[in-house]
C-alpha cells in the first residue's frame, strides 16, 4: 500500500476535523495512561449493565470521572481498530481495515510513513510504551511498535499468538522472551500478570518525565483462561455452566487455538476480575508515586463482545440491548464501554452522551499535549468534552471491515445509522435505523426514507477511500 498517497488522499476528507486549540492546552503536560480491553462489551461493566459481577475498580473511575455512552471503537475487530486509534483516521482512510495474518508471525504492517499517535507524543517530549498486544506489524516489520513511536514494548507482537495466556514466549522490544513456566503444557506463566508487571515498571522509570502509556491488554479475548486464585472466587456462581471442548493437542495448541475451558462462565467473570483490579493497581501506583494529578486515564474496549472460545455474551448480556457482536458493524460490534478520570480537571459523577470513536485519540491527546493536531486525520478532540467546555460535533462517523463472510459499512449520524452488509457490489441496499427510537436496531426503516438513505450513500462514497491491501469485492 502507498501510504503517503493514503495519507495525501484522506486530506481530502476534512470534514470532520479539527486542530488543536490553545483554549485547550493544558498548563503541564499530563500522562497519559490509554488502557485498551479486548473484546470487552458495553454491557460487560457494572457501570453499564452488568448484573452478574462488578467491576468496582473501573467503577471508581467513572464515578470519579465521566463515562461515555455513545463512544465507538475504530472497528468491529482488532487490528483495523487498533489502526484507526493509532493513525486518528476511521476505517475509510487508515492503512488496516481488517485482520491480514502474516506468516509466521503477526499480521499486514503499517508503513514507515504512517505517523501515529505515539510518534507525535515521542515528539512532544513523551516517554511512551505499549505493554499487551500490538497486531498491527510482525516483528521488524515497519510496523513493529518500536518503529512506530513507542519506546518500549512487551507482550504479544501477533493477535493469534495474542489467543493463549500461557504462551511459549512474549516480545520485550526486539527480543523474544521464553517462558520456561509454559514449556510444553505448562502453565506457570500467566502472560497478563507479566505485562502488567512491566507496564507497572515503566510507570515508575518514567514517573518524573511525561508519559504515554498504551495498555491494549489481551483481556477478555478468545481463550478463556484465569489464574487459580480467580477461578476460585468465581466458581459456581454462573450456572447452568458452559463447557467447551477446545484444543489441548497439536501444533494450534498455544499457537492460536483455544484451550478447553469446563468452567467457561467463572473464567470470563475471573478475566473481567482481574483486569479491574489491574486497573485499580494502575491507579494506586499513580497515587504512591504522587502524579495521580497529572494522568488522565482512559478505559475502553477494541470491539464488541465474541463468541469464540466459550465466550457466552448472550448469558452475561455481554452487549446491553445493542444489536450484533465483534464482527458486526451493527451497535454491539462497535459501540463500546468508555471511562475518563483526571483527578482535579474532569469534574466527577458526570455521564455524557457525546457522539465519539477511536480515531478523536489523536486530537485529543494533542491538546493534551499542547502540539497541532495532524491535518489529515478524521478526529475531533475531545478535550472540551473533559473539561467540560463547548464540544465540536462530528457530522458523521464511519466504519467498513473487510472480510469474515463479507465486506461492511456502517454510518453514524446523529440519530440515524446506517448499515451495508455483505457488499458485491456499489448499489448494495442499506438498512437504516433510527437510533433514538430503535437502539436496538430491530426495524429497518430504510423504504420509509428513501431521501436518507440517498444521503447515506453520498456519505458512504465520500468517507470510503480504495485501498489497495483491503479493497472491497466489487473494486478488485
Amino acid at each position: 500500500m502507498n501510504n503517503t498517497l493514503l495519507l495525501a488522499g484522506a486530506s481530502l476528507f476534512l470534514g470532520t476535523a479539527c486542530t488543536g486549540t490553545a483554549k485547550n492546552k493544558p498548563e503541564e503536560k499530563p500522562n497519559i495512561v490509554y488502557i485498551l480491553a479486548d473484546d470487552m462489551g458495553y454491557g460487560d461493566l457494572s457501570s453499564y449493565g452488568q448484573q452478574k459481577f462488578q467491576t468496582p475498580n473501573i467503577d471508581k473511575l467513572a464515578n470519579g470521572g465521566i463515562r461515555f455512552t455513545q463512544h465507538y471503537s475504530g472497528c468491529t475487530v482488532c487490528a483495523p481498530s487498533r489502526s484507526s486509534l493509532m493513525t486518528g483516521m476511521h476505517t475509510g482512510h487508515t492503512p488496516i481495515r481488517g485482520n491480514y495474518e502474516m506468516e509466521p508471525e503477526g499480521q499486514y504492517p503499517i508503513a514507515k510513513e504512517t505517523f501515529t499517535v505515539a510518534e507525535m507524543l515521542k515528539e512532544a517530549g513523551y516517554a511512551t510504551g505499549a505493554f499487551g498486544k500490538w497486531g498491527l506489524g510482525y516483528p521488524g516489520s515497519e510496523g513493529d511498535p518500536n518503529r512506530q513511536g513507542f519506546d518500549e514494548f512487551y507482550g504479544y507482537n501477533c493477535q493469534r499468538q495474542g489467543h493463549n495466556y500461557y504462551p511459549y514466549y512474549l516480545w520485550h522490544n526486539q527480543q523474544k522472551e521464553i517462558l520456561e513456566g509454559n514449556k510444553d503444557h505448562e502453565t506457570g506463566d500467566y502472560a497478563p500478570e507479566l505485562i502488567h508487571r512491566q507496564a507497572l515498571k515503566f510507570i515508575e522509570d518514567h514517573k518524573d518525565e511525561p508519559f504515554f502509556l498504551y495498555y491494549p491488554s489481551i483481556i477478555p479475548h478468545a481463550e478463556l483462561v484465569a489464574p487459580e486464585n480467580y477461578m476460585e472466587k468465581h466458581r459456581g456462581k454462573y450456572e447452568p455452566e458452559k463447557n467447551y471442548k477446545g484444543v489441548d493437542e497439536g501444533p494450534s495448541y498455544k499457537n492460536g487455538g483455544y484451550c478447553s475451558q469446563p468452567e467457561a462462565h467463572a473464567a470470563f467473570a475471573a478475566m473481567i476480575n482481574l483486569l479491574d483490579d489491574q486497573v485499580g493497581e494502575i491507579v494506586a501506583k499513580l497515587e504512591e508515586l504522587g502524579i495521580a494529578d497529572n494522568t488522565l486515564i482512559i478505559v475502553t474496549s477494541d470491539n464488541g463482545p465474541h463468541m469464540e472460545g466459550g465466550a457466552d455474551p448472550n448469558y452475561f448480556n455481554g452487549n446491553n440491548v445493542f444489536r450484533g457482536f465483534k464482527r458486526d458493524l451493527y451497535e454491539g460490534g462497535i459501540r463500546v464501554p468508555m471511562v475518563a478520570a483526571w483527578p482535579g480537571k474532569i469534574k466527577a459523577g458526570q455521564v455524557s452522551d457525546h457522539i465519539s470513536a477511536f480515531w478523536d485519540m489523536m486530537p485529543t491527546f494533542a491538546d493534551l499535549a499542547g502540539v497541532k493536531t495532524p491535518e489529515n486525520i478524521d478526529g475531533i478532540s475531545m478535550l472540551p468534552t473533559l473539561l467540560g467546555d463547548k464540544q465540536p460535533e462530528h457530522d458523521y462517523l464511519y466504519w467498513e471491515f473487510h472480510g469474515y463472510g463479507g465486506d461492511k459499512q456502517a454510518i453514524r449520524q446523529g440519530k440515524w445509522k446506517a448499515v451495508r452488509n455483505h457488499i458485491e457490489a456499489e448499489d448494495t441496499p442499506i438498512e437504516l435505523y433510527d437510533l433514538s427510537a430503535d437502539p436496538s436496531e430491530q426495524t429497518n426503516i430504510a423504504e420509509q426514507f428513501p431521501e436518507k438513505v440517498e444521503e447515506m450513500k453520498a456519505l458512504f462514497d465520500q468517507a470510503h477511500q480504495k485501498s489497495t491491501i483491503f479493497p472491497f469485492a466489487y473494486e478488485k
